[in-house]
């Protein structure tokens, strides 16, 4: 059976559409565009309902022949959400109050999808947290009121099946999957007393020892909590609004680990700064982690929190992994260049890295292989419009919007897991009329009186760092830790002092050949001797550079270049110690 094609819905000041793609997107012939402006869209879990509102009423068909399912009498409606077996929509409106009802009316509407009844009308005055979390089942759903989360059973609100209350509980994360069911729950620290996150399995949530896990920490305001797919961890990011220390404008963020079977760590993060993004893995083994002052980070880190392979320093502040996971993609959008790195999850390759500039949106397709971005206002108000991309960097379709126009969203149709096979990885780009958008090579900026001049080295603010392959195994040197390779780089460094204490050797009676290792000559002159010294220096850390390259890690465009230069260093060398 052929895999299905995906549609695309657009959201726009010109009304609403679906399309049919990719590689090329084209009206869905099934859909009947509406003009009218939506305040709007989703599609349900499966695909199978796609559900907007434009202003009057609120609408849901069979997104493949376009039959209309229900239609709703909801103007207000600014979110609307399907529960995860198709039978219950949850719309959503701004909280008001009127002269005629001063406590406010109930904002949060739970519809039989079906029959359109009413079901459960709720109170909802934030739009945090704003829709109630079903179990994959629709056995259990949850909801947070008044510090304190409320479970419903069987899709019955009329009866609470279970309520768990502590102190304050502030936020919560159901588990995906089936069943039992967990939850995550976080009560910021008060009075001195830290914050902490728990672990629950459904319905046991009494006595001491009811926890699945508990981490506790200070420095946080708020916390955003990430379950892997298959319900084992999750992953906690705990922030500050302020850094106190004055060191970052983003305030303070530290990254924890949580697992059903009781273990927890603090994630430990080699470089400081604010932690962008967080993504796990859809085979739930391993996370990535966009970390640290710019240029950021990013690292791959195993369910033991042991760093697997880190990409080095670059523009980036955010990661997506392919539906199938074994795609990954670092980029760098908002107030950065939008820079995409495309990686191969599976052996750590780079595929290749296009550049999607003013881009405010992003997402994959969930075949796994195309990706669409997305200049939306009121992000941005100029240069609206999408594109859709191929992995290998490849553009196969623009499309703007006409002038006086706005585009507000794009959102790919969901489709149920195993829908699109994995696929093999291309690493040459994919043939497209409308070519790649490979980032050029940055080059230092030079002042228009100094650009006839031959290039000279120039000092940078950061210096970058190459990616590295953590793994056990993979390298030597690599595999310690880094406090230990700290250690061995001194005792080197103090064995290296030793042995140029030690007393000169007597030169060889026949002539050596020349190399960086040759032992000094002393000579009357001290310039020829310091000369001697520095190229002795240069060389040395050339032999240390192709040690390195040999070793398999990725070497910088310059210290390429210093190695090309080791034949012309001892060629001088030769000659300074002929001429003594």
């Amino acid at each position: 059976m052929a895999p299905p094609v995906p549609l695309l819905a657009v959201r726009g000041s010109d009304g609403t559409s679906l399309l049919r793609g990719p590689p090329h997107c084209e009206p869905h012939a099934a859909f009947q565009r509406d003009c009218r402006p939506s305040r709007c869209v989703t599609f349900s879990r499966d695909g199978t309902l796609f559900g907007w509102c434009n202003g009057q009423n609120v609408s849901v068909v069979n997104p493949s022949d376009g039959a209309v399912v229900s239609t709703f009498d909801l103007p207000k409606t600014a979110l609307l959400e399907f529960s995860p077996l198709n039978n219950i929509l949850v719309t959503w409106q701004l909280y008001t109050k009127t002269q005629d009802s001063p406590q406010g009316e109930a904002n949060l509407q739970l519809w039989e999808l079906r029959s359109g009844r009413l079901i459960k009308a709720l109170y909802q005055k934030k739009v945090e947290s704003w829709c109630p979390s079903w179990s994959e089942d629709e056995k259990i759903c949850v909801r947070i009121v008044n510090n304190e989360l409320h479970f419903y059973e069987n899709n019955d609100f009329d009866s609470i099946a279970n309520k768990l209350h502590m102190q304050k509980v502030s936020d919560f994360a159901l588990s995906p999957g089936a069943q039992p069911s967990k939850v995550a729950v976080y009560v910021p620290g008060s009075k001195g007393a830290p914050s902490f996150v728990r672990l629950y399995q459904y319905p046991a949530f009494g006595g001491p020892t009811a926890a699945l896990a508990n981490k506790s920490f200070f420095k946080a305001d708020r916390v955003t909590m990430h379950w892997n797919k298959k319900a084992s961890a999750v992953l906690v990011t705990a922030s500050t609004e302020v850094d106190k220390t004055g060191a970052s404008y983003y305030g303070e963020q530290t990254l924890h680990y949580l697992g059903v079977n009781g273990e927890t760590a603090l994630v430990q993060l080699s470089k400081n700064g604010p932690i962008y993004d967080v993504a796990w893995s859809p085979s739930s083994t391993e996370f990535c982690v966009v970390y640290g002052f710019m240029p950021a980070k990013a690292t791959v880190f195993n369910l033991k929190c042991d760093p697997v392979y880190d990409f080095g320093t670059g523009p980036r502040n955010a990661a997506y992994y392919s539906p199938q996971g074994h795609i990954l993609i670092l980029a760098g959008f908002g107030n950065l260049r939008g820079q995409m790195e495309v990686w191969d999850a599976k052996n750590y390759k780079q595929v290749s890295k296009p550049q999607a500039p003013d881009a405010t949106h992003f997402s994959w397709c969930p075949d796994g292989e195309h990706i669409v971005t997305a200049t939306c206002s009121p992000r941005l108000r100029v240069s609206n419009g999408y594109k859709i991309w191929h992995y290998t960097g490849s553009v196969l379709q623009k499309w703007d919007v006409a002038a006086g126009s706005e585009l507000w969203e794009v959102r790919w149709q969901l489709l149920p897991d195993g829908s699109f096979p994995e696929r093999p990885i291309k690493y040459q780009a994919a043939p497209s009329q409308l070519g790649s958008t490979q980032a050029p090579p940055t080059q230092a900026y030079r002042p228009p009186a100094l650009r006839h001049l031959p290039a000279t080295p120039s000092s940078k603010l950061h210096e970058d760092e190459p990616p590295q392959d953590l793994r056990p195994g993979a390298s030597g040197e690599k595999s310690l830790s880094k406090s230990a390779l700290k250690n061995q780089r001194k005792r080197e460094a103090k064995k290296a002092a030793k042995q140029e204490t030690k007393p000169e050797p007597e030169p060889p009676t026949d002539p050596a050949p020349v190399t960086n290792s040759q032992p000094e000559a002393s000579s009357g002159d001290p310039e020829v001797e310091k000369k001697i010294k520095n190229l002795k220096k240069k060389l040395k850390a050339i032999e240390e550079l192709k040690e390195q390259q040999a070793s398999g890690k990725v070497l910088q465009k310059n210290q390429v270049e210093k190695i090309q230069k080791e034949e012309q260093l001892l060629k001088e060398l030769q000659e300074l110690q002929i001429g003594q």
